[in-house]
Order: structure tokens, then C-alpha cells, then sequence
């Protein structure tokens, strides 16, 4: 086992042992693939995880059974990552995701519009991200299923209101998210956790930016919250950071694009395959079929950390924009 692995994740490994069911165990090896020191003395380690995650989340998929009721709040995954919006009434989660997205939730300028959580898909390049607005949340009232929800995104926005005491609406968000076991992966874990935790990559984006004179706003905002946590000023009315916004989703999925070709054609570059960063060829070759993973014998690159048309065998670490050729 590599060195240097923090406690965190030897109680996370205990735990990993003790789960009964494929999606707990899925759950306990995300929260270990987060824990994990990026490194080389990691890589193979990283991998397994991955490796793992995958084929719990299939055993899960595929498992026979009563499944459980599906509510409103019950919303499958699309996209290279699921972004959940959260926040309290009134910040404009509505009007940010009816902007970037193709979904139409109901945009009003009072507060609890929004009843149940609304998808859509904002593009990126050549791919596209799910977002998801919510009802609003406070420390007087969140719905329940909620809780849910925010637990298995992939990424979790907290947008706030630059006019409306965004110091008081984050300190809020965070409080209730730490009661939901909720946390982000820079966050020191209570002591006290008498169960485990949820690690999420999560953005701050403080709405409401619409004239120049809020930047010291925005300023001061950051220096009282000593803020760790990625943030962004934004002005959804003036559509102002919004492209910024998304590449910050893209650098948090830490995921890349790799496109495939036949031998002797042309490559697809409309539809790539999204992977999470640091994934190998054989892994590549595994999502896009299973046979693949014994067949394949070697592939040629194309790409930016390569000579084109590079030989390369399975253990090679695919990047972002590469172009594969698959020989099996």
C-alpha cells in the first residue's frame, strides 16, 4: 500500500469492508478515491478504486429485487456530472439554470418558487453537464428527500445573493449541510461522526453581481468568510461570469474528453467518451465494451503528449483531447 495515506482513509477502508451492499460500498470508495493523495506512489491505487467503483455500480445496477419507490427528487444521472444548486430563497438558482440549460423551471422574483428539483443540461464544448435546481433551503425548512439528492451528486453548488447577507447564507448552507453529514473535501470531519461522511466537490457562486460597484462587495465577502471553498461572482441578469461558471464544473468533474477512430478513418469528434482523469487505456477499453479489456492488444495516439499515431499498450494514462485508435 502506498505511503502516506492519511487516516481518513484507513477508517474509510474499514468501513468499505463492512458494507453489505454494492451501493454502499460504491459510496465508501468514492469517499476513498477523494481522500487519496494525488501522486505517483497513488496512481495504481487510484485506479483499483476506480476500477472498483465500477463494478459495484454495475452489480448495483443489474441487481435483482424490489427497487426502491421513485420520487421527484429520485433523478438519474446524465452528462459528464450531476451539479445540484442549492441555496436559499430567492438567490436565482431558477433563472441560472433556465439560462444555461434547456430546462424552463418557473423564474419568479419572490422567494419558494421552485417546489421540486428541475435537470437540465448545460453544454461544454463537446459535452454537457446536468444541473439542478431546487427548492430553497433554510435552517427553518428543507424537504426532507433533499438530503438525498445533494449526497449523490457529483458536484454541489452553493449560490448565495451578493444583496442579501451572503456572509449569514453561507454560514447557513454550511450548517446545514454539515447536519446532512455533508462536507467538502477540504473540511476537517467532526470527531463526533457517529456515521460516514459524504465528500463533495463543491462551488460557491455569489449571484447578483450586476453593477461594478459590487466587486469590493464581493471582495469584502471573500475576506470575512476567509473563504477555502472555490468561488465566483456572478451576475445571471447581465450574464456575467456564467462561461467561467461552467469551466469551473468542468475542472471540478476532473474529468477529460477522449475521442475514438477506426483504423483508417476519419476520428469522431462530435461524441467523446468521458473518463475521470488519470484513467488508463485498459480502462478506456472497458467502457466502451467489456470484451475489449481482454481483446485489446494495443492502441494508437494521437494527441498533445504523444508523436501522432504513438503506439502505446494498456497501462498508458490517457489525456484530454487524445484521439485512440483501438487494436484488438
Amino acid at each position: 500500500m502506498p505511503a502516506n495515506l492519511p487516516p481518513q482513509y484507513l477508517e474509510a477502508e474499514k468501513r468499505y469492508r463492512e458494507a453489505k451492499t454494492p451501493n454502499a460500498k460504491v459510496e465508501v470508495l468514492e469517499e476513498m478515491l477523494t481522500i487519496v493523495p494525488k501522486h505517483k506512489g497513488t496512481d495504481k491505487l487510484r485506479a483499483d478504486l476506480r476500477r472498483r467503483i465500477s463494478k459495484f455500480k454495475d452489480q448495483a445496477l443489474h441487481k435483482k429485487g424490489v427497487s426502491r419507490k421513485k420520487t421527484a427528487f429520485s433523478i438519474d444521472k446524465e452528462g459528464a456530472a450531476q451539479v445540484v444548486v442549492v441555496g436559499p430563497p430567492n438567490t436565482g438558482k431558477s433563472a441560472l439554470i433556465d439560462t444555461l440549460t434547456n430546462a424552463s423551471p418557473e423564474v419568479a422574483d419572490f422567494p419558494h418558487t421552485t417546489h421540486k428539483p428541475t435537470p437540465g443540461m448545460a453544454p461544454y464544448k463537446d459535452i454537457q453537464f446536468q444541473l439542478v435546481d431546487t427548492p430553497p433551503i433554510t435552517r427553518d425548512y428543507m424537504d426532507p428527500s433533499m438530503a438525498d439528492l445533494i449526497r449523490r451528486a457529483d458536484i454541489v453548488v452553493v449560490l448565495l445573493d451578493l444583496n442579501a447577507d451572503p456572509l449569514q447564507q453561507f454560514e447557513d448552507i454550511m450548517y446545514i449541510l454539515q447536519t446532512l453529514r455533508i462536507f467538502p473535501g477540504n473540511a476537517p470531519i467532526p470527531e463526533d461522526l457517529t456515521k460516514s461522511p459524504f465528500i463533495k466537490k463543491m462551488l460557491v457562486a455569489v449571484n447578483k453581481m450586476d453593477k461594478p460597484e459590487d466587486e469590493e462587495d464581493f471582495e469584502i465577502f471573500l475576506e470575512l468568510t476567509e473563504m477555502k471553498l472555490p468561488c465566483l461572482g456572478i451576475s445571471v441578469r447581465n450574464v456575467k461570469n456564467l462561461t467561467t461558471f461552467v469551466e469551473k464544473l468542468y475542472e471540478l468533474s476532473e474529468v477529460i474528453r477522449v475521442y475514438t477512430k477506426a483504423p483508417g478513418k476519419e476520428p469522431d469528434m462530435k461524441s467523446p467518451f468521458v473518463i475521470p482523469r488519470e484513467s488508463t487505456l485498459e480502462e478506456l477499453a472497458g467502457k466502451i465494451h467489456k470484451d475489449f479489456v481482454v481483446k485489446l492488444k494495443h492502441a494508437k495516439i494521437w494527441g498533445k503528449s504523444v508523436r501522432d499515431g504513438q503506439m502505446v499498450q494498456k497501462d498508458y494514462i490517457m489525456q484530454d483531447g487524445d484521439v485512440v485508435e483501438m487494436h484488438i
